[in-house]
């Protein structure tokens, strides 16, 4: 009796110790899981800020008022005026609305269009996160300043206003905007002098902006995506480099093609018109010719093949399951061309990158060498949530597997260097934190509101002295590759600021702000 207890009562012993051992397990999963779920975006409303990305965001946004031409409504920055008032008088329109591109008083529109196009897709993925953070309306604001703009540069079907300025003699001054008195030239693309590029982002620009504002403004939505269909049309049947058609503009923006530029306007026509035709376009019709399947490269002004690769990945992740073989195969390539991209950014990947600093930052170019990065890890966070919304758990990199918190964590990296977690302990945001630069290569910045210069203020230029103005929000050109950085105003490489760098930020910040992920459907 005494021998059989006790092998009885050592049995039930086992057979505790086993399950407290799996209870342990369940509660270390559970919070695990929970710990997870902690610092990635899960569906569903918007959980709580993260302060520093809200704040960010919030001085991020500011550069698009600083930029502002026009007739100025409800002006904030205290150094700036009304500008550019008779811009497009010559033909007969109103452009002066718009944004002066970086630190002159140049009107390009084809960064312009650029940046209306990023600051809407940033928009319709993450809005509910910037209303969250209370930065939705500046975000409207700045778009709708640029699209009013672009409405007025598109008078005919076949013609568009891409410039307002002459690169030449606005560079040979340096001046206050608001005091600006020099000829301001307007050009044009137009059957015989054709820019399928200029003219494609436009129309990317108006069909994601007429998304945006589908809900809120009806008519100015259809307004913007009647705009967007003709010049579509008129980019693909005249086709040409609008930097060919317009010299000059080489030495500032100069395009190296069309076809990135007609695939992504015809995939943000899609987005806008669920048309069957535009995916046409960019699958069966025009996806061999132009989407450079396989071949990662980076988001820019000039190179829309890797954004439009993760926007159609969107179509695969979420959309009708009544497509072709044909287009579905096609879309299987975007997709894994999108991969391909992601893959060369996580720094554990295979296939990653080299071209790094020593303190982590993805750096291609001396020149504007935050613009890739920031671009970059856009494109990351952005389909890290698509692969949550839809459920899928990894991807894979030459054998190698990443969840979407690898995908969040290198541009949460990314965009934490660039806010002061770098060697030189400064911020690359201007008017964030204690220590940023002081002096930004921008005129308006770095010349006093009250002073009196013409054209010839360039003592303002040469100073040594931090602008007397904050640019504030600006996002300046970024470090060396060696992760340093030199503060000279004169040195433009490293401190000129961009609109279409501030738009991919806006991006990139308003998808780390909260925990949430992008809805399913733009419509």
């Amino acid at each position: 009796m005494g021998a059989k207890y006790t092998r009885g009562c050592t049995g039930w012993l086992i057979v505790l110790v086993v399950a407290a051992l799996v209870v342990a397990a369940v509660v270390f999963a559970v919070v695990k899981k929970h710990r997870h779920r902690d610092v990635l975006p899960v569906p569903g409303p918007p959980g709580s800020l993260d302060q520093k990305y809200a704040d960010a965001l919030g001085v991020a946004l500011q550069f698009f008022q600083v930029q502002k031409s026009g007739k100025l409504v409800d002006n904030k920055i205290t150094w700036r005026g009304d500008s550019a008032l008779d811009d497009g008088n010559q033909a007969g329109l109103d452009l002066s609305k718009g944004m002066y591109d970086a630190g002159d008083h140049m009107k390009f529109g084809f960064p312009m269009a650029y940046t209306a196009t990023v600051l809407s897709w940033s928009i319709l993925e993450y809005g509910d996160q910037m209303s969250t953070a209370k930065q939705l309306d500046p975000a409207l604001d700045a778009l709708k300043w640029i699209t009013d703009y672009l409405i007025n540069a598109h008078p005919s079907d076949n013609v568009l206003f891409v410039q307002v300025g002459d690169p030449d003699i606005d560079h040979k001054c340096w001046e206050r905007a608001e005091t600006m008195a020099e000829n301001r030239p307007l050009t044009q693309i137009n059957k015989t002098a054709p820019g399928s590029d200029v003219a494609a982002e436009t129309a990317a620009a108006m069909a994601a902006a007429s998304l945006v504002f589908k809900s809120t403004d009806s008519r100015y939505s259809d307004l913007l995506l009647q705009h967007a269909k003709k010049l579509f049309t008129f980019a693909n049947n005249y086709r040409g480099i609008y930097s060919d058609s317009i010299p000059k503009v080489q030495n500032f923006y100069n395009s190296t093609g069309y076809g990135d530029e007609l695939l992504w306007a015809a995939s943000w026509l899609y987005h806008a018109t669920g048309d069957q035709s535009y995916l046409d376009y960019v699958t069966v019709k025009n996806g061999n010719s132009f989407a450079d399947w396989g071949r990662p490269t980076w988001f820019s002004w000039d190179d829309k093949r890797a954004g439009t690769q993760v926007l159609l990945s969107r179509v695969h992740f979420f959309g009708s399951r009544q497509l072709s073989s044909g287009e579905m195969k096609d879309l299987q390539s975007y997709r894994e061309t999108a991969e391909a991209v992601i893959c060369g950014l996580l720094p554990d990947s295979p296939t990653a990158t080299s071209s790094r600093t020593e303190g982590g930052l993805v750096w291609i170019d001396e020149w504007d060498a935050l613009q890739h990065p920031v671009a970059a890890s856009f494109l990351a966070v952005v389909y890290s949530d698509y692969m949550l919304t839809s459920s899928t758990p990894k991807i894979q990199c030459s054998g190698k597997t990443f969840t979407p918190s690898d995908l969040r964590s290198f541009a949460t990296s990314q965009v934490d260097y660039i806010l002061g977690d770098n060697p030189m302990k400064l911020s690359y945001l201007v008017g964030y934190g204690n220590s940023y630069p002081q002096q930004v290569h921008h005129r308006g910045a770095s010349i006093p509101a009250d002073a009196t210069t013409g054209c010839n203020g360039f003592q303002w230029l040469s100073s040594t002295e931090p602008n007397p103005n904050v640019a504030q929000g600006a996002l300046v050109g970024g470090p060396f590759k060696n992760d340093s950085y030199i503060d000279l105003r004169n040195n433009s490489m490293q401190s000129e600021p961009s609109t279409y760098n501030s738009a991919a930020l806006v991006g990139l910040l308003s998808g780390l702000v909260t925990t949430s992920s992008v809805s399913t459907s733009f419509r």
